[in-house]
């Protein structure tokens, strides 16, 4: 990033924010202002990494990634399958079962292939139907006792595999190569497409992983969720800070009780995690937005014609960036559950996981690595007080109207969409006004 006066005020304006926040602004949920500025800093960064990975596929290469939420939530998985200990008795109750089912899914997307490049048209016709119908029912027979005894091993607790009790930081990179590889399985489908076919493509894709992790309870417990994840080295719990006598003679130093002074720092280590990892993603993202790879991705995306005229392989080009872009994807949603301690895939909706990232990345710069950080810091902060604000002005605006009055009654209820209404107009704001972002590609 260049540090012309510009794009220091823009960020040094985002840190100010977020210091008024906790500094000046009062609120009545949380158990300070700071506590509060804090949960907005992490997840802000959280969100920065999230609009790399949807600036990689659309800045570098012109991607329309739809799908972005089934990338989230895949990524989420990993800290369930690495961190949670494993359910007793659950592997040896169907995990054989769910090897030799999945094993006869690939063995027929496998032979359906096979036929389809060896046989000839009239074989393929009737063979192909024939296999893929096959498979699928031999697959059903095999999964689904399989799964039904995982899920009757300890319902009420658990009803899942479990995990295998390892470092949840090692889930990270684990989020990242799961997500790699469900890109890489639909870019090896869809990427051949039209852009419009691509984004209908992803968008269908991102809803059935969603809708695979809510209804296979065996893999994550579905909607009823997965709490009590471990916390990443070196984040404490806050009540072994709290009985901690030398922490909590150090915090009376500092003029803070023991329950707010372990908070706040819970969530500063946690800051000081996720800056780690999105400093090195920047610092990588840069080198390779700088280098002939780069480059040649740019070229790609302005007028792939040329490139391809040039011997550079679109395709095979296009399908390379997707993987990495929705890896950096899958690395925030193992983070984003880290930082939560619960897997709740009711939660994940493309409103939030799709549509508002791509904001961020619009809004701060596509194209421009520093710009998708800041649109999506200062996104998430108007996201999570656009309700706030919002409440506020309604209620001045209907302070003159009697209490009880239809008119009333149905402003202050309308106010929770005035998250909706702030991100739209941030949006055509900046297409009409900078259309290029706040720190525009150079």
């Amino acid at each position: 990033m260049t540090l012309n006066p510009r794009n220091l005020v823009l960020f040094g304006g985002m840190a100010l924010l977020l210091v008024l926040e906790g500094a000046v602004t009062k609120n009545a949920i949380f158990s300070g202002s700071w506590d509060f500025s804090l949960r907005i800093l992490n997840m802000g960064l959280i969100s920065a990494v999230l609009a790399l990975g949807v600036n990689m596929q659309w800045g570098y290469a012109g991607l329309f990634n739809s799908g972005v939420v089934g990338f989230v939530a895949i990524g989420g998985l990993a800290p369930v399958l690495v961190a949670m200990p494993p359910n007793p008795g659950a592997f040896a109750a169907g995990g054989t079962g769910l090897i030799l089912a999945f094993a006869m899914a690939a063995a027929t997307v496998w032979a359906a292939i096979a036929v389809n490049r060896r046989a000839r048209l009239q074989v393929r016709v009737i063979a192909i139907p024939l296999i893929l119908i096959g498979g699928f029912f031999l697959y059903r027979a095999i999964f689904d006792p399989a799964s039904v005894a995982i899920e009757a091993v300890n319902p009420s607790g658990a009803g899942n595999l479990g995990g295998l009790g390892l470092p949840i930081v090692l889930a990270w990179p684990l989020g990242a190569v799961f997500a790699a590889g469900a890109a890489w399985v639909v870019g090896k489908t869809a990427l051949g497409l039209r852009s419009d076919y691509l984004a209908i493509a992803t968008l269908g894709i991102g809803e059935i992983i969603v809708s695979v992790l809510r209804n296979e309870d065996w893999l994550a417990r579905g909607v009823k969720n997965i709490n009590g994840l471990p916390r990443p080295w070196p984040v404490p719990r806050e009540i072994e800070l709290q009985t901690s006598a030398s922490f909590v003679e150090r915090a009376a130093a500092l003029g803070l009780d023991p329950v707010t002074a372990s908070t706040l720092t819970v969530k500063l280590l946690y800051s000081g995690l996720f800056l780690i990892v999105l400093l090195l993603l920047i610092w990588l993202t840069q080198m390779a937005l700088t280098s002939p790879w780069g480059r040649m991705m740019r070229a790609i995306r302005d007028n792939e014609t040329a490139a391809a005229a040039m011997g550079k392989n679109v395709t095979r080009r296009h399908l390379q960036i997707f993987v990495l872009g929705s890896a950096v994807c899958g690395l925030a949603g193992a983070m984003m559950i880290t930082l939560d301690g619960q897997m709740t895939p009711g939660s994940y909706n493309p409103l939030r996981y799709t549509f508002l990232i791509w904001v961020m990345v619009i809004v701060g710069g596509s194209g421009n690595n520093w710009g998708s950080v800041l649109g999506g810091m200062l996104i998430y902060f108007l996201w999570i007080k656009a309700e706030t604000w919002g409440l506020e002005l309604m209620r001045f605006v209907t302070s003159g109207l009697a209490d009880g009055s239809g008119l009333k009654v149905h402003l202050l209820a309308s106010a929770e969409q005035m998250r909706l209404l702030t991100m739209g107009l941030i949006l055509l704001l900046v297409l009409r006004f900078s259309p290029r972002g706040l720190i525009p590609e150079k």
